[in-house]
């Protein structure tokens, strides 16, 4: 790392440059010996990303950006806050400390937290930013964390972030994951009280659960209607018998959770569906991640209106349902629709159709916008519906 993109006019000319053309600096001409435009350029474009993500990170006077992909695999700041609460005990390792953000969380939360980081000048980069963010207590190992806990170290909570990347390529099974965690997790387990596995949302959970083995718990994480991650939480020393699932969604300053045992939903049985009520509702994609279709409709005391499509409907509002809600003004079946040429702007929706947005939009001349939705599904007896609605 070069310190000297810390000089008092360096940092001002990053803050003043945030709305620069970085191509335009990297084709210019540095107006500082010691830094060149390569890296005037990566520390503007890594700060322009933390300005929603981190803004601690960005607000804060001295910090030292890491490249952009440190910062794109980062935790978000919402995020990070909120799996400061599923740490358990009074120490805890972070395998791929990274950027330092979930490390920065777990350690306002009271935990003695040792930051492992394989990539030398990431490691720095993150030590030096802890300080400047007034974190003195962390400890901070250069190497790679699995040859930390080799010493016999036990640690109260142990979290691990696979890298998902590998030579450029995208992975997804954990086994292809650096560090492959199922490979090492009974050592894990031997070493630790509780285990936080944070994944790409990408992940499929029964996969995830087959690698994994006895899961105590799966969080999904959404921000609005945004899945972010998912964290596996394994306790050895009470494993599980039937894995529960916590979907904790963030939408501005409301937070809902809905949680439910993988055996209720693969046994509940769903025998009535509906046409749509007065309102219809869209679960959370935190909800469509955990696969709870049958257990919502109970829940919330909802009807399901075809066992594919995965939207509900109820004649009464239902308060705190985790997703949009939407208030009905009509419907009719697609064929009658499809005579109808008098809408001709509209959000369009498919769930359960033969035709994607796009496509519906190109066939009937809807254009995006306004308050009107559409939603385009398929009815209880399995015909095609439009239902019009405005969201509540």
């Amino acid at each position: 790392m070069n310190y000297k993109l810390l000089d008092t006019d360096v940092q001002k000319y990053i803050r003043q440059n945030m709305e620069a053309d970085i191509n335009r600096i990297l084709l210019g001409k540095s107006n500082f010996p010691d830094v060149n435009t390569r890296e005037l350029a990566e520390q503007i474009d890594s700060r322009k990303r933390c300005e929603k993500k981190l803004p601690l990170w960005f607000q804060t006077e001295g910090i030292y950006y890491s490249p952009k992909i440190s910062v794109e695999q980062s935790s978000s700041e919402i995020t990070a806050k909120f799996k400061a609460g599923l740490a358990i005990g009074e120490t805890l390792i972070d395998l791929t400390g990274g950027f330092g953000v979930d490390c920065f969380y777990f350690q306002k939360n009271g935990l003695l937290v040792t930051h492992c980081e394989i990539n030398k000048e990431l490691s720095e980069i993150s030590k030096l930013n802890a300080k400047i963010l007034g974190d003195n207590e962390t400890l901070f190992y250069t190497g790679d964390g699995l040859n930390l806990l080799g010493k016999n170290q036990f640690y109260d909570t142990i979290y691990v972030d696979p890298s998902r990347r590998i030579n450029t390529r995208k992975v997804f099974k954990l086994q292809d994951c650096e560090p492959n965690v199922p490979a090492n997790l009974e050592n894990l387990k031997k070493k630790s009280a509780r285990i936080i596995i944070k994944t790409s949302p990408l992940l499929d959970i029964q996969a995830g659960i087959n690698e994994l083995g006895n899961v105590n718990q799966i969080y999904i994480l959404s921000i609005k209607n945004d899945c972010k991650e998912l964290l596996w939480i394994i306790d050895p020393e009470n494993p599980a018998t039937d894995t529960e699932v916590i979907c904790h969604t963030f939408n501005n300053q409301i937070e809902r959770e809905y949680q439910f045992k993988l055996s209720e939903e693969r046994n509940f049985v769903l025998s009535n569906f509906s046409d749509p009520l007065n309102f219809i509702y869209e679960p959370d994609v935190a909800l469509m991640k955990s696969g709870s279709f049958k257990l919502i409709s109970r829940d919330f005391n909802v009807l399901k209106l075809h066992q594919h499509s995965h939207l509900y409907t109820s004649d009464y509002v239902r308060e705190g349902f985790p997703g949009r809600t939407f208030k009905v003004d009509q419907y009719w079946d697609y064929k009658t629709f499809s005579k109808i040429k008098n809408i001709h702007k509209a959000n369009v929706i498919s769930r359960n159709f033969p035709l994607n947005p796009q496509q519906i939009k190109q066939k009937h001349a809807v254009k995006d916008g306004g308050d009107w939705f559409l939603i385009f599904t398929t009815g209880s007896f399995g015909q095609l519906i439009v239902i019009q609605c405005r969201k509540v």
